[in-house]
């Protein structure tokens, strides 16, 4: 059968090598400061995304990502890789957006895009850790969902059959279409960028992205393909005040690299004493209590 699929990836900040510059004065991740990259729990769930295209003659596979003009980097990426099309929600009511306001920003282009029958996404991004956009992303529009998925193993007669990991074992579960399916990064890695499909999409941007001044201007009257899908708030229809900063009620304060040393290790005997020792520590450090 064939599927309309839908990849949600994001570009995120590589926070791996955070530095003093890494926070704004309003307490969100400064963007500008650090380099970009495809999160990449996401470029796992555009693999399978890509697989089930192959095994479904006549699907299509298109990445939905939300962030400033740059971020139409992360379209191209997929089209690199054998997508069909992408869309940028791009628009400064979107900014500082928290994982509600982000599922609300995505829950709507979906339904703008329509009739999709799987949504795929990373399990989470390195910017923030939280798992939580995609199951959100499922509640909003009231689809099944199966997180923690490592294959999409088929597709038959309306029902995907998906392996999952759990703690202590992987499960193989069914799920009616349409679905939200978010993916681990012990999933399969993606495949590389293709040198065809790269000297052919190269130049593809959204408007937003465009100075006016390329010496290959004349290509987007020519190759329409080469023009990307650009959204707004208003284009998709939503909720300004659900939208960025003003539909986010988490407030980051500050991020961190955390490193462990050695020299922040103990050995610790089997004693009473030592036992004891260790209590009052986590106590006194209100790690537990």
């Amino acid at each position: 059968m064939s599927l309309k699929i839908v990849v949600l990836a994001k570009q995120v900040p590589d926070t791996r090598n955070v530095g003093k510059d890494a926070m704004t004065a309003e307490g969100t991740v400064n963007r500008a400061a650090l380099p970009a990259i495809f999160n990449p729990e996401d470029l796992n769930a555009l693999e399978q995304a890509l697989r089930l295209k192959e095994q479904n003659p006549g699907s299509t596979v298109g990445i939905l990502t939300m962030g400033p003009p740059r971020a139409g980097e992360i379209i191209r990426q997929g089209l690199y890789r054998g997508t069909d099309t992408g869309w940028l929600l791009t628009d400064r009511l979107f900014a500082g957006a928290d994982t509600l306001a982000t599922s609300y920003a995505l829950a709507t282009a979906i339904r703008k895009i329509g009739d999709v029958d799987i949504v795929l996404g990373g399990r989470q991004a390195i910017d923030g850790d939280t798992a939580q956009v995609g199951p959100q992303v499922a509640q909003k529009l009231g689809l099944n969902q199966v997180t923690y998925a490592e294959e999409v193993l088929n597709v038959e007669n309306g029902v995907a059959t998906i392996r999952r990991h759990i703690d202590g074992g992987v499960e193989t579960v069914e799920a009616p279409l349409p679905v939200v399916i978010t993916v681990n990064g012990s999933a399969a890695p993606c495949r590389p960028c293709n040198a065809k499909l790269v000297m052919k999409y190269k130049y593809a941007t959204c408007p937003m992205e465009r100075t006016g001044n390329e010496p290959w201007a004349t290509l987007y009257e020519q190759r329409p393909y080469l023009t990307l899908n650009q959204w707004s708030v208003a284009d998709v229809d939503g909720d300004p005040q659900q939208c960025g900063l003003a539909g986010s009620p988490t407030k980051v304060k500050a991020v961190q690299n955390i490193v462990f040393q050695a020299k922040e290790s103990k050995t610790l005997s089997a004693s009473d004493a030592d036992v004891e020792s260790l209590v009052k520590e986590l106590l006194d450090e209100k790690i537990i209590g």
